[in-house]
């Protein structure tokens, strides 16, 4: 029989939505004793200690995980060279290592580079959840009940390291699979990098056009479902799309050769191809998404 997870010391760097949440999560199922938060900026460090997510707040990474039994590096993915190369000489050689981040090639390049011998100790992840909101006063301890975490360890990963990162995220309720990491950045360049593109692009598109007010004044529901996401958090998105560029680009060339389609049909007014080109996307949508959500 499992024995029930149990940290002793827990430190999540980047104390926002899915760090605090990951923090609550642990803390609701009584699987941690201390929780060390680690953040820029001050305000944000007291209102984790406020909503009880972390017990102690620091400024320094490196201070902060010298007895750590476990750290989850929760910042965008664009500051994960610096907060690895600030922590791997301070590491305690019984700590686990992994990070949330929504790209993984990259990641593990610098837990190559700056970990050095405790590499085997660093397990990779990405929690496919989230919100538009960020920052710690968003973080739910439910937010990764049913959700997918997928791990993408290496050859060298301890698999002890990989049981204890897949508990922590099973205890939160996740879902937990492995996938090479390649297959990880190519998969979500499309479901889930592109959309956020798609989604920032659009509203950029329709803020500039002339009365931009009184435009998003009328917009329904239909504008509301398609740009929720870019009320993400535009310091995180724009890291990741330039970790990812190198399959992101071609995802976004052939988004870009379909609107061309469209706007083809439109300008001869093709009203067949238009209704072929928009069944075929219900007829996905069905298959693929309201089946999956359902």
């Amino acid at each position: 029989m499992r024995s029930r997870l149990s940290i002793n010391r827990l430190v999540v760097i980047g104390v926002g939505l899915i760090g605090g949440s990951f923090a609550a999560a642990l803390k609701r199922a009584r699987a941690v004793r201390h929780v060390v938060g680690v953040g820029r900026t001050r305000r944000n460090l007291d209102a984790a200690l406020r909503l009880g997510i972390i017990d102690e707040a620091q400024r320094d990474p490196a201070r902060a995980i010298r007895d750590a039994d476990f750290v989850l590096v929760a910042t965008p993915v664009g500051q994960t060279p610096a907060v690895l190369a600030g922590i791997g000489p301070h590491l305690p050689r019984y700590a686990v290592v992994t990070d949330a981040g929504s790209t993984k090639r990259d990641v593990i390049a610098c837990a190559r580079r700056f970990l050095g011998d405790h590499f085997p100790r660093f397990v990779p992840a990405h929690p496919v959840a989230g919100t538009e909101k960020s920052g710690v006063t968003a973080a739910l301890a439910g937010l990764f009940r049913n959700r997918f975490v997928i791990l993408t360890p290496q050859r060298e990963t301890a698999p002890g390291a990989v049981a204890l990162v897949r508990r922590a995220w099973e205890t939160c309720g996740a879902r937990v699979v492995r996938l090479e990491a390649q297959e990880h950045d190519a998969i979500f360049a499309a479901v889930s990098h592109l959309p956020h593109v798609v989604a920032f692009a659009l509203v950029n598109a329709l803020a500039r056009r002339p009365g931009a007010q009184r435009l998003f004044g009328f917009s329904a529901g239909g504008l509301r479902d398609t740009v929720r996401i870019a009320g993400s958090s535009p310091e995180m998105w724009a890291d990741i799309c330039l970790a990812n560029r190198d399959v992101l680009l071609p995802v976004l060339e052939d988004y870009e050769d379909e609107l061309e389609q469209v706007r083809s049909a439109i300008e001869s007014g093709d009203a067949a191809a238009l209704r072929r080109m928009f069944e075929q996307a219900r007829s996905a949508r069905e298959k693929w998404l309201v089946k999956k959500r359902d």
